[in-house]
Protein backbone atom coordinates (compact mmCIF):
# COMPACT_ATOMS: atom_id res chain seq x y z
CA UNK A 1 0.00 0.00 0.00
CA UNK A 2 2.81 2.39 0.92
CA UNK A 3 4.61 1.65 -2.36
CA UNK A 4 1.39 2.33 -4.29
CA UNK A 5 0.96 5.71 -2.57
CA UNK A 6 4.57 6.66 -3.25
CA UNK A 7 4.18 5.77 -6.91
CA UNK A 8 0.96 7.79 -7.13
CA UNK A 9 2.53 10.83 -5.47
CA UNK A 10 5.58 10.68 -7.74
CA UNK A 11 3.35 10.50 -10.80
CA UNK A 12 1.22 13.41 -9.59
CA UNK A 13 4.31 15.59 -9.30
CA UNK A 14 5.08 15.17 -12.99
CA UNK A 15 1.64 15.16 -14.55
CA UNK A 16 -0.84 18.02 -14.62
CA UNK A 17 -4.33 17.46 -13.31
CA UNK A 18 -6.85 16.11 -15.76
CA UNK A 19 -9.95 17.96 -16.79
CA UNK A 20 -11.39 20.28 -19.38
CA UNK A 21 -9.82 23.33 -17.74
CA UNK A 22 -6.31 21.84 -17.79
CA UNK A 23 -5.29 24.18 -20.60
CA UNK A 24 -5.74 27.14 -18.22
CA UNK A 25 -2.64 25.92 -16.37
CA UNK A 26 -0.61 26.66 -19.51
CA UNK A 27 -2.04 30.13 -20.25
CA UNK A 28 0.30 32.97 -19.31
CA UNK A 29 3.70 32.82 -21.05
CA UNK A 30 2.21 33.96 -24.35
CA UNK A 31 0.63 37.00 -22.70
CA UNK A 32 4.01 38.10 -21.37
CA UNK A 33 5.18 38.11 -24.98
CA UNK A 34 2.03 39.87 -26.22
CA UNK A 35 2.77 43.05 -24.29
CA UNK A 36 6.00 43.33 -26.29
CA UNK A 37 4.05 44.09 -29.46
CA UNK A 38 1.44 46.35 -27.91
CA UNK A 39 4.16 48.55 -26.45
CA UNK A 40 4.35 52.36 -26.90
CA UNK A 41 6.40 52.01 -30.08
CA UNK A 42 3.62 50.02 -31.71
CA UNK A 43 1.10 52.58 -30.51
CA UNK A 44 2.88 55.34 -32.42
CA UNK A 45 3.15 53.26 -35.61
CA UNK A 46 -0.46 52.07 -35.50
CA UNK A 47 -1.90 55.50 -34.78
CA UNK A 48 0.16 56.98 -37.62
CA UNK A 49 -1.03 54.20 -39.94
CA UNK A 50 -4.70 54.81 -39.16
CA UNK A 51 -4.43 58.60 -39.17
CA UNK A 52 -2.66 58.81 -42.55
CA UNK A 53 -4.11 55.85 -44.46
CA UNK A 54 -7.39 54.95 -42.75
CA UNK A 55 -8.21 51.24 -42.69
CA UNK A 56 -6.03 50.32 -45.66
CA UNK A 57 -3.02 49.13 -43.62
CA UNK A 58 -4.86 46.76 -41.29
CA UNK A 59 -3.40 43.85 -43.26
CA UNK A 60 -0.01 44.71 -41.76
CA UNK A 61 -1.28 43.70 -38.34
CA UNK A 62 -2.52 40.37 -39.68
CA UNK A 63 0.71 39.55 -41.53
CA UNK A 64 2.98 40.56 -38.66
CA UNK A 65 0.91 38.54 -36.19
CA UNK A 66 1.13 35.40 -38.36
CA UNK A 67 4.92 35.73 -38.58
CA UNK A 68 5.10 36.38 -34.85
CA UNK A 69 3.06 33.28 -34.00
CA UNK A 70 5.39 31.08 -36.07
CA UNK A 71 8.59 32.50 -34.58
CA UNK A 72 7.35 32.58 -30.98
CA UNK A 73 6.00 29.04 -31.17
CA UNK A 74 9.33 27.90 -32.56
CA UNK A 75 11.37 29.47 -29.76
CA UNK A 76 8.95 28.14 -27.12
CA UNK A 77 9.44 24.74 -28.79
CA UNK A 78 13.15 25.11 -28.00
CA UNK A 79 12.45 25.76 -24.33
CA UNK A 80 10.08 22.80 -23.97
CA UNK A 81 12.14 20.24 -25.88
CA UNK A 82 15.56 21.09 -24.41
CA UNK A 83 14.82 22.66 -21.04
CA UNK A 84 17.06 25.56 -22.11
CA UNK A 85 16.12 29.13 -22.90
CA UNK A 86 17.47 30.72 -26.09
CA UNK A 87 20.28 32.41 -24.18
CA UNK A 88 21.42 29.18 -22.48
CA UNK A 89 21.16 27.21 -25.73
CA UNK A 90 23.23 29.85 -27.54
CA UNK A 91 25.96 29.68 -24.93
CA UNK A 92 25.94 25.87 -24.85
CA UNK A 93 25.66 25.00 -28.54
CA UNK A 94 27.29 27.90 -30.44
CA UNK A 95 31.03 28.52 -30.40
CA UNK A 96 32.12 31.07 -27.81
CA UNK A 97 33.17 33.95 -30.12
CA UNK A 98 29.87 33.87 -31.98
CA UNK A 99 27.83 33.29 -28.82
CA UNK A 100 29.47 36.35 -27.24
CA UNK A 101 28.43 38.50 -30.19
CA UNK A 102 24.87 37.15 -30.19
CA UNK A 103 24.29 37.54 -26.45
CA UNK A 104 26.22 40.81 -26.14
CA UNK A 105 24.20 42.39 -28.94
CA UNK A 106 21.02 40.96 -27.40
CA UNK A 107 21.80 42.73 -24.12
CA UNK A 108 22.28 46.00 -26.02
CA UNK A 109 18.96 45.39 -27.77
CA UNK A 110 17.26 44.80 -24.40
CA UNK A 111 18.60 48.16 -23.20
CA UNK A 112 17.20 49.81 -26.34
CA UNK A 113 13.86 48.12 -25.75
CA UNK A 114 13.74 49.18 -22.10
CA UNK A 115 14.48 52.77 -23.14
CA UNK A 116 11.44 52.87 -25.43
CA UNK A 117 9.16 51.15 -22.90
CA UNK A 118 10.18 53.42 -20.01
CA UNK A 119 9.60 56.47 -22.20
CA UNK A 120 6.13 55.20 -23.08
CA UNK A 121 5.17 54.95 -19.42
CA UNK A 122 6.68 58.38 -18.74
CA UNK A 123 4.69 59.94 -21.59
CA UNK A 124 1.51 58.50 -20.07
CA UNK A 125 2.37 59.95 -16.65
CA UNK A 126 2.93 63.33 -18.29
CA UNK A 127 -0.49 63.09 -19.97
CA UNK A 128 -2.23 62.12 -16.74
CA UNK A 129 -0.44 64.15 -14.08
CA UNK A 130 1.77 66.61 -15.96
CA UNK A 131 4.88 64.90 -14.58
CA UNK A 132 8.08 65.80 -16.51
CA UNK A 133 9.41 63.03 -18.74
CA UNK A 134 12.61 62.46 -16.78
CA UNK A 135 10.80 62.30 -13.43
CA UNK A 136 8.20 59.99 -14.95
CA UNK A 137 10.95 57.76 -16.32
CA UNK A 138 12.42 57.47 -12.83
CA UNK A 139 9.04 56.49 -11.38
CA UNK A 140 8.51 53.82 -14.06
CA UNK A 141 12.03 52.42 -13.58
CA UNK A 142 11.73 52.22 -9.79
CA UNK A 143 8.25 50.66 -9.98
CA UNK A 144 9.37 47.96 -12.41
CA UNK A 145 12.53 47.07 -10.45
CA UNK A 146 10.49 46.69 -7.25
CA UNK A 147 7.90 44.56 -9.07
CA UNK A 148 10.50 42.25 -10.59
CA UNK A 149 12.58 41.89 -7.43
CA UNK A 150 9.62 41.12 -5.14
CA UNK A 151 7.39 38.88 -7.29
CA UNK A 152 7.52 35.42 -8.81
CA UNK A 153 6.74 34.35 -12.39
CA UNK A 154 3.18 33.42 -11.50
CA UNK A 155 2.46 36.74 -9.79
CA UNK A 156 4.03 38.71 -12.65
CA UNK A 157 1.88 36.74 -15.10
CA UNK A 158 -1.25 37.71 -13.15
CA UNK A 159 -0.23 41.36 -13.18
CA UNK A 160 0.41 41.20 -16.92
CA UNK A 161 -2.98 39.57 -17.53
CA UNK A 162 -4.59 42.38 -15.52
CA UNK A 163 -2.66 45.06 -17.43
CA UNK A 164 -3.52 43.56 -20.82
CA UNK A 165 -7.17 43.31 -19.78
CA UNK A 166 -7.21 47.01 -18.87
CA UNK A 167 -5.62 47.92 -22.21
CA UNK A 168 -8.15 45.80 -24.10
CA UNK A 169 -11.15 47.18 -22.20
CA UNK A 170 -9.87 50.71 -22.75
CA UNK A 171 -9.88 50.28 -26.50
CA UNK A 172 -13.29 48.62 -26.44
CA UNK A 173 -14.54 51.77 -24.70
CA UNK A 174 -12.75 54.03 -27.18
CA UNK A 175 -14.20 52.13 -30.15
CA UNK A 176 -17.69 52.37 -28.67
CA UNK A 177 -17.42 56.16 -29.06
CA UNK A 178 -16.70 56.12 -32.79
CA UNK A 179 -18.42 54.86 -35.90
CA UNK A 180 -16.37 52.20 -37.71
CA UNK A 181 -16.82 51.66 -41.44
CA UNK A 182 -16.81 47.85 -41.19
CA UNK A 183 -17.45 47.34 -44.92
CA UNK A 184 -14.08 48.98 -45.57
CA UNK A 185 -12.27 47.64 -42.51
CA UNK A 186 -13.03 43.92 -42.82
CA UNK A 187 -11.46 43.37 -46.28
CA UNK A 188 -8.47 45.52 -45.27
CA UNK A 189 -7.43 42.91 -42.69
CA UNK A 190 -6.66 40.35 -45.40
CA UNK A 191 -6.12 42.29 -48.64
CA UNK A 192 -2.70 43.98 -48.92
CA UNK A 193 -2.71 47.61 -49.98
CA UNK A 194 0.19 49.98 -50.61
CA UNK A 195 -1.04 53.57 -50.57
CA UNK A 196 1.33 56.24 -51.83
CA UNK A 197 4.09 57.14 -49.31
CA UNK A 198 3.06 54.34 -46.95
CA UNK A 199 6.19 52.17 -47.09
CA UNK A 200 7.91 53.71 -44.07
CA UNK A 201 4.89 53.03 -41.87
CA UNK A 202 4.45 49.54 -43.32
CA UNK A 203 8.07 48.78 -42.48
CA UNK A 204 7.82 50.25 -39.01
CA UNK A 205 4.74 48.21 -38.10
CA UNK A 206 5.91 44.92 -39.60
CA UNK A 207 9.47 45.39 -38.41
CA UNK A 208 8.65 46.45 -34.86
CA UNK A 209 6.23 43.64 -33.97
CA UNK A 210 8.92 40.93 -33.81
CA UNK A 211 11.43 41.98 -31.15
CA UNK A 212 14.63 40.24 -29.98
CA UNK A 213 13.83 40.34 -26.26
CA UNK A 214 10.49 38.58 -26.80
CA UNK A 215 12.20 35.60 -28.45
CA UNK A 216 14.56 35.23 -25.49
CA UNK A 217 11.76 35.77 -22.98
CA UNK A 218 9.31 33.24 -24.42
CA UNK A 219 11.83 30.42 -24.42
CA UNK A 220 12.51 31.18 -20.75
CA UNK A 221 9.04 31.66 -19.29
CA UNK A 222 7.56 28.66 -21.11
CA UNK A 223 9.68 26.46 -18.87
CA UNK A 224 7.65 27.55 -15.85
CA UNK A 225 4.95 25.24 -17.25
CA UNK A 226 7.13 22.13 -17.64
CA UNK A 227 6.32 18.97 -15.73
CA UNK A 228 8.62 16.26 -17.00
CA UNK A 229 10.93 16.97 -19.92
CA UNK A 230 11.97 13.31 -20.20
CA UNK A 231 8.47 12.07 -20.95
CA UNK A 232 7.57 12.33 -24.65
CA UNK A 233 3.84 12.34 -23.90
CA UNK A 234 4.22 15.29 -21.54
CA UNK A 235 6.44 17.17 -24.00
CA UNK A 236 3.93 16.70 -26.83
CA UNK A 237 1.08 17.79 -24.57
CA UNK A 238 3.05 20.89 -23.60
CA UNK A 239 3.71 21.69 -27.24
CA UNK A 240 -0.02 21.51 -28.00
CA UNK A 241 -1.00 23.67 -25.06
CA UNK A 242 1.83 26.11 -25.67
CA UNK A 243 0.68 26.54 -29.27
CA UNK A 244 -2.86 27.24 -28.04
CA UNK A 245 -1.48 29.76 -25.51
CA UNK A 246 0.64 31.44 -28.19
CA UNK A 247 -2.23 31.70 -30.69
CA UNK A 248 -4.67 33.01 -28.07
CA UNK A 249 -2.18 35.57 -26.76
CA UNK A 250 -1.09 36.74 -30.20
CA UNK A 251 -4.73 37.12 -31.29
CA UNK A 252 -5.31 39.36 -28.28
CA UNK A 253 -2.34 41.43 -29.42
CA UNK A 254 -3.69 41.42 -32.98
CA UNK A 255 -7.05 42.73 -31.72
CA UNK A 256 -5.49 45.52 -29.65
CA UNK A 257 -3.17 46.64 -32.46
CA UNK A 258 -6.10 46.56 -34.88
CA UNK A 259 -8.16 48.62 -32.44
CA UNK A 260 -5.51 51.34 -32.50
CA UNK A 261 -5.68 51.61 -36.28
CA UNK A 262 -9.48 51.49 -36.24
CA UNK A 263 -9.63 54.28 -33.66
CA UNK A 264 -7.17 56.46 -35.59
CA UNK A 265 -8.95 55.82 -38.89
CA UNK A 266 -12.39 56.65 -37.45
CA UNK A 267 -11.18 59.87 -35.83
CA UNK A 268 -7.99 61.40 -37.23
CA UNK A 269 -8.21 60.07 -40.79
CA UNK A 270 -11.87 61.04 -41.04
CA UNK A 271 -10.95 64.60 -40.05
CA UNK A 272 -7.72 64.56 -42.11
CA UNK A 273 -5.58 65.12 -39.00
CA UNK A 274 -2.08 63.57 -39.19
CA UNK A 275 -0.58 62.18 -35.97
CA UNK A 276 3.15 61.98 -35.35
CA UNK A 277 3.42 61.74 -31.54
CA UNK A 278 1.49 59.98 -28.78
CA UNK A 279 0.92 63.21 -26.82
CA UNK A 280 -0.51 64.80 -29.94
CA UNK A 281 -2.93 61.90 -30.41
CA UNK A 282 -4.08 62.23 -26.82
CA UNK A 283 -4.76 65.97 -27.09
CA UNK A 284 -6.50 65.60 -30.46
CA UNK A 285 -8.94 63.01 -29.10
CA UNK A 286 -10.48 65.49 -26.64
CA UNK A 287 -12.33 67.69 -29.17
CA UNK A 288 -13.39 64.61 -31.16
CA UNK A 289 -14.49 62.20 -28.42
CA UNK A 290 -14.40 64.15 -25.16
CA UNK A 291 -12.17 64.30 -22.08
CA UNK A 292 -13.06 60.76 -20.94
CA UNK A 293 -11.58 59.36 -24.12
CA UNK A 294 -8.25 61.12 -23.55
CA UNK A 295 -8.11 59.92 -19.95
CA UNK A 296 -8.81 56.31 -20.96
CA UNK A 297 -6.23 56.58 -23.75
CA UNK A 298 -3.55 57.74 -21.30
CA UNK A 299 -4.45 55.04 -18.75
CA UNK A 300 -4.12 52.34 -21.41
CA UNK A 301 -0.77 53.79 -22.52
CA UNK A 302 0.47 53.80 -18.92
CA UNK A 303 -0.32 50.11 -18.45
CA UNK A 304 1.20 49.31 -21.84
CA UNK A 305 4.40 51.09 -20.82
CA UNK A 306 4.58 49.43 -17.40
CA UNK A 307 3.85 45.91 -18.66
CA UNK A 308 6.28 46.12 -21.58
CA UNK A 309 9.01 47.49 -19.29
CA UNK A 310 8.43 44.54 -16.95
CA UNK A 311 8.92 42.03 -19.76
CA UNK A 312 11.95 43.82 -21.21
CA UNK A 313 13.56 43.70 -17.76
CA UNK A 314 12.80 39.98 -17.42
CA UNK A 315 14.23 39.32 -20.87
CA UNK A 316 17.44 41.14 -19.97
CA UNK A 317 17.74 39.05 -16.81
CA UNK A 318 17.29 35.88 -18.88
CA UNK A 319 19.88 36.92 -21.47
CA UNK A 320 22.48 37.89 -18.88
CA UNK A 321 21.93 34.74 -16.81
CA UNK A 322 22.24 32.63 -19.96
CA UNK A 323 25.71 34.06 -20.54
CA UNK A 324 26.66 32.19 -17.36
CA UNK A 325 24.74 29.08 -18.44
CA UNK A 326 22.00 29.74 -15.89
CA UNK A 327 18.22 30.05 -16.18
CA UNK A 328 16.44 33.23 -15.15
CA UNK A 329 15.96 33.41 -11.39
CA UNK A 330 15.35 36.83 -9.87
CA UNK A 331 16.90 35.61 -6.61
CA UNK A 332 20.16 34.89 -8.43
CA UNK A 333 22.75 37.65 -8.77
CA UNK A 334 23.26 37.24 -12.54
CA UNK A 335 19.55 37.61 -13.29
CA UNK A 336 19.37 40.67 -11.03
CA UNK A 337 22.41 42.23 -12.68
CA UNK A 338 20.84 41.73 -16.11
CA UNK A 339 17.61 43.43 -15.01
CA UNK A 340 19.44 46.34 -13.40
CA UNK A 341 21.79 46.85 -16.35
CA UNK A 342 18.95 47.02 -18.83
CA UNK A 343 16.67 49.32 -16.86
CA UNK A 344 19.22 51.65 -15.27
CA UNK A 345 21.32 52.15 -18.41
CA UNK A 346 18.12 52.88 -20.36
CA UNK A 347 17.06 55.37 -17.69
CA UNK A 348 20.54 56.94 -17.71
CA UNK A 349 20.34 57.50 -21.46
CA UNK A 350 16.95 59.19 -21.06
CA UNK A 351 18.43 61.51 -18.41
CA UNK A 352 21.59 62.36 -20.34
CA UNK A 353 20.31 63.05 -23.84
CA UNK A 354 18.94 66.53 -24.51
CA UNK A 355 15.93 65.27 -26.43
CA UNK A 356 14.62 62.00 -24.92
CA UNK A 357 12.50 61.29 -27.96
CA UNK A 358 15.59 61.04 -30.13
CA UNK A 359 16.35 58.04 -27.97
CA UNK A 360 13.31 56.32 -29.41
CA UNK A 361 14.71 56.64 -32.92
CA UNK A 362 18.12 55.32 -31.97
CA UNK A 363 16.61 52.49 -29.93
CA UNK A 364 14.64 51.32 -32.95
CA UNK A 365 17.79 51.50 -35.06
CA UNK A 366 19.57 49.23 -32.58
CA UNK A 367 16.73 46.71 -32.70
CA UNK A 368 16.76 46.80 -36.50
CA UNK A 369 20.42 45.78 -36.49
CA UNK A 370 20.19 43.07 -33.82
CA UNK A 371 16.90 41.31 -34.67
CA UNK A 372 18.24 39.28 -37.67
CA UNK A 373 21.08 37.99 -35.47
CA UNK A 374 18.59 36.60 -32.95
CA UNK A 375 16.20 35.15 -35.53
CA UNK A 376 18.86 33.26 -37.51
CA UNK A 377 20.52 32.02 -34.31
CA UNK A 378 17.16 30.70 -33.15
CA UNK A 379 16.43 28.92 -36.44
CA UNK A 380 19.92 27.39 -36.47
CA UNK A 381 19.41 26.00 -32.96
CA UNK A 382 15.89 24.69 -33.48
CA UNK A 383 16.90 23.04 -36.76
CA UNK A 384 19.83 21.21 -35.18
CA UNK A 385 19.41 17.53 -34.33
CA UNK A 386 22.22 17.89 -31.80
CA UNK A 387 20.23 20.52 -29.92
CA UNK A 388 16.63 19.40 -30.44
CA UNK A 389 16.92 15.68 -31.14
CA UNK A 390 13.77 14.34 -32.78
CA UNK A 391 11.98 17.63 -32.06
CA UNK A 392 14.13 19.60 -34.52
CA UNK A 393 12.44 21.61 -37.25
CA UNK A 394 11.17 19.72 -40.26
CA UNK A 395 12.61 20.78 -43.61
CA UNK A 396 9.43 22.73 -44.42
CA UNK A 397 9.44 24.48 -41.03
CA UNK A 398 13.12 25.34 -41.35
CA UNK A 399 12.69 26.95 -44.76
CA UNK A 400 9.54 28.74 -43.62
CA UNK A 401 11.41 30.20 -40.63
CA UNK A 402 14.35 31.24 -42.79
CA UNK A 403 11.93 32.92 -45.21
CA UNK A 404 10.33 34.86 -42.37
CA UNK A 405 13.78 35.76 -41.08
CA UNK A 406 14.79 37.09 -44.50
CA UNK A 407 11.57 39.12 -44.81
CA UNK A 408 11.97 40.64 -41.35
CA UNK A 409 15.66 41.35 -42.04
CA UNK A 410 14.87 43.17 -45.29
CA UNK A 411 12.15 45.20 -43.57
CA UNK A 412 14.46 46.17 -40.74
CA UNK A 413 17.28 47.12 -43.12
CA UNK A 414 14.85 49.28 -45.09
CA UNK A 415 13.61 50.82 -41.84
CA UNK A 416 17.19 51.50 -40.77
CA UNK A 417 17.94 53.17 -44.12
CA UNK A 418 14.77 55.27 -43.80
CA UNK A 419 16.19 56.92 -40.64
CA UNK A 420 18.93 58.49 -42.75
CA UNK A 421 16.75 59.65 -45.67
Amino acid sequence: MIKFLQKYLNTAKHHPRRGGLEILKYIGPGLLVTVGFIDPGNWASNLAAGAEFGYSLLWMVTLSTIMLIILQHNVAHLGIATGLCLSEATRQHIRAPYANVILGSAMLASISTSLAEILGGAIALQMLFDIPIRAGSLLVTVFVIIMLFTNTYKIIEKWIIAFVSIIGLSFIYELSLVQIDWETALPAWVIPSFPKDSMVIIMSVLGAVIMPHNLFLHSEVIQSRQWNTRDDKIIRKQLRYEFADTILSMLIGWAINSAMILLAAATFFRHQTPVTELEQANSLLAPLLGDNATFIFAIALLFAGLSSTLTSGMAAGSIFAGIYREPYDIKDSHSRIGVILSLLIAFGIIILISNPFEGLIYSQMALSIQLPITIFSQVYLTSSEKVMGKYRNSRFTKYLLYTIGIIVTILNIMLLISFFL
